[in-house]
């Protein structure tokens, strides 16, 4: 990835650098000046900033955005502030100083996480119809991006439930396409049977489904919601395939807009025997 560091802390940033170089990232640094703006636009996928001392952040995220001209994943570094100043402000996350290196890939990992679902749903060379409850992937893009603007603009926090039948094309190989359509069908009834009338749910690859929960009201509740689907997927015995074989299913939470992983479940479904 390309990562910009604007950091007035030299030797903070040239710590950053020398740990995301040898991953392979193309890294610059560059202390905060009337030229900064300029350096933003040549686009980047992730950016660190630490404003300090300028504590007013909100029109400078906004104008890093504007003028990146891509979907770039900001993170706020700073002694003083902290993971609300940043996501109010417009960032994706936040990271405390003195850096911790590890809790640095973290974020960097999180942010290709992010950046590889933005370009997924943005696709438009693959999409799925409309049906059964289940919206088609253009549409849950459009409302992801209109979930990352509010989390930019108001600092609104979502979460994606991603729900993956991983042994699909082991399926396809033994079964036949056909066959391993049915299963992703019928576990698409399954979704459709346990959300919420509120909850919004798309297909986005033969074998995934993702459900974006706009707005929660307590932060235990996307976790509970993700244990829910777990639970009751593991139970689904009618699946069609070899009742020797398992459908291996993941449910997994993603946190909008830092791209972060909660709660990850992994089950072995297997189909009831007559």
């Amino acid at each position: 990835m390309k990562i910009l560091i604007i950091d007035n802390d030299v030797v903070t940033a040239n710590l950053l650098k020398s740990r995301l170089l040898p991953l392979g990232h193309i890294v610059e640094t560059t202390e905060r000046t009337e030229k900064t703006e300029k350096i933003v636009s040549d686009g980047w996928d992730v950016i660190f900033f630490d404003p300090s001392p300028i504590t007013t952040l909100k029109p400078i995220a906004l104008n890093f955005r504007h003028i990146n001209q891509r979907g770039v994943f900001m993170i706020l570094m700073s002694q003083t502030l902290g993971f609300q100043d940043a996501l109010v402000s417009g960032f994706n996350d936040f990271m405390p100083k003195p850096v911790d290196m590890n809790g640095m890939l973290d974020k960097i990992e999180n942010a290709h996480r992010l950046m590889s679902l933005q370009k997924h749903l943005c696709n438009e060379k693959e999409d799925f119809p409309s049906a059964g409850g289940v919206i088609a992937k253009s549409a849950f893009n459009q409302l992801f991006l209109s979930s990352m603007d509010r989390a930019d603009r108001y600092g609104e926090v979502s979460h994606i439930i991603f729900i993956t039948i991983d042994n699909y094309t082991q399926i396809i190989s033994e079964a036949g396409a056909y066959d391993a359509k049915i299963v992703s069908a019928k576990t698409a009834h399954h979704l459709v049977r346990l959300r919420r009338q509120s909850d919004i749910i798309a297909q986005i690859k033969e074998n995934e489904y993702a459900l974006l929960l706009l707005r929660p009201m307590t932060e235990s509740e996307p976790v509970e919601a993700a244990h829910r689907f777990a639970e009751s997927l593991s139970k689904c015995t009618d699946l069609p395939y070899d009742a020797q074989k398992p459908i291996n299913i993941c449910v997994f939470l993603m946190r909008l807009p830092t791209g972060e992983i909660g709660v990850k479940h992994r089950m072995a479904v297997y189909q009831k025997q007559a």
